[in-house]
């Protein structure tokens, strides 16, 4: 059986198969085009969305992961598609290299954070599919396709987001820079002094986010920038705020919170109540990674910049007026915009709004509202997100819509890599390929 980390999406009639080396990956697809079924890749089963459900075959790449090959003057690694982002950081640190920016999480294979437009923050930094100088991927027919800027460009363009869709991403190849270390202050603030002081905090960091707390006026603050500062030394302090703090009493005060509703507002107000000042020193790849233990769902949004704070206080009012029960912060960050055909960056900048619910209490009536809202405020969703958008209302969001699909079905006219979902996604009739 597989699921993905929340429980909320399973298979559990599904083959995994975990190929060995690209040759056996070629003969399970191959293998699954003669017996005409679907193919859907697995990276670290962090999306909350079903991109990778199949009553096909599932393919892991976890026995195909490293470095390939690093070309140190030209500061790009070959990388297996399966790679770990953990074991990615470290690897590249040893060689004296990193890549500029991460998401929060850091558990995911490379190829699927990069396909489903996963990001960190910075209003000067890409999600991390824009580090990508290369691809690699196997068809449906078990070939070997390349893409770059000057090779098969428009698969380079539409593929560095593709959701899975086009074939079995094997290797990437991405842009490096020197490894550096990044001091984080955590900080405290009211959330109507933050969005007036945004502007401010954004040019004046690297990297700046903040989490909101529901039912509070409190929002904690996180700011990175690059120092020559030593690596802190104080990692019990570290485990006690991240593993201690935000995960094992964290999660103790979720379950409380599922088992009686009503105190969900008061244990946002309680854990509101113990925000305060620290600061961090260590490598990029740790400093930008946060323990995640505590189990939840996820919808997140992609908004043009300028629109962001407006559609975060109506998210605000929506909560204050509907009372949901809820524990977990709003998270807010900034994203450079780009030119990826499914990027949800796509041509703008953005802030990206991401909302939580804990696992086993109610989140739809919640994710159902917030899209709404960010809807009317010109909102994109993650692909590795909770969303209910298809066909048509995509289209409308993408200007290189049409583009993508075209490219779809010349990579995979049998439809050998979609699935019901995918279908419906990308408008496609239920059995067309």
């Amino acid at each position: 059986m597989w699921q993905n980390w929340s429980g909320y999406v399973s298979c559990p009639d599904t083959r995994v198969l975990t190929p060995g080396s690209e040759a056996e990956l070629a003969d399970i697809v191959r293998q699954a085009s003669r017996n005409n079924q679907p193919v859907r890749v697995v990276g670290g089963g962090h999306s909350f969305s079903p991109l990778v459900a199949t009553d096909g075959v599932i393919v892991s790449l976890d026995a195909l992961q490293g470095v390939v090959e690093i070309d140190k003057p030209a500061g790009i690694a070959r990388v297996r598609a399966g790679t770990r982002l953990f074991a990615l950081g470290a690897a590249l640190a040893a060689e004296g290299l990193a890549m500029e920016n991460l998401g929060d999480i850091n558990v995911q294979s490379i190829a699927g954070a990069t396909s489903t437009g996963t990001h960190g923050t910075g209003i000067g930094l890409g999600n991390i599919a824009t580090q990508i100088v290369g691809l690699k991927f196997v068809d449906a027919e078990g070939r070997e396709i390349s893409a770059s800027p000057t090779d098969n460009p428009d698969l380079f363009a539409g593929g560095r987001v593709a959701l899975g869709s086009l074939g079995v991403l094997t290797e990437l190849s991405l842009r490096l820079v020197p490894s550096f270390r990044l001091r984080l202050v955590r900080g405290k603030l009211s959330l109507d002094e933050c969005l007036a002081r945004a502007d401010e905090l954004i040019a004046r960091n690297r990297s700046f986010e903040f989490y909101w707390l529901p039912h509070t006026d409190a929002v904690l603050t996180k700011a990175w920038n690059v120092t020559d500062e030593p690596v802190d030394q104080r990692g019990w302090q570290r485990y006690l705020s991240d593993v201690v703090l935000e995960n094992m009493a964290f999660g103790a005060l979720c379950r409380v919170g599922k088992a009686v509703p009503a105190l969900c507002p008061p244990i946002s107000r309680f854990c509101a109540s113990l925000l305060s000042s620290s600061t961090q020193v260590d490598a990029s790849w740790s400093m930008l990674s946060t323990v995640r233990q505590v189990r939840f769902n996820e919808m997140e949004w992609s908004v043009p910049a300028e629109r962001g704070a407006d559609a975060l206080r109506e998210i605000r009012a929506l909560i204050a007026r509907r009372e949901f029960p809820l524990m977990f912060p709003l998270e807010y960050r900034w994203v450079r915009g780009d030119d990826i055909w499914l990027s949800p960056n796509h041509g703008r900048d953005s802030v990206h709004i991401s909302v939580h619910q804990y696992v086993g209490m109610p989140w739809e009536p919640y994710f159902d509202a917030v899209q709404a809202i960010c809807l009317t405020h010109g909102g994109r969703p993650h692909w590795g997100k909770v969303h209910s958008l298809a066909g048509p209302q995509l289209a409308r969001l993408y200007p290189r819509w049409d583009d993508f699909l075209a490219l779809r079905e010349r990579m995979d006219p049998a439809g050998r890599f979609l699935t019901p979902y995918l279908r419906k996604l990308f408008g496609l009739g239920a059995t067309a390929g």
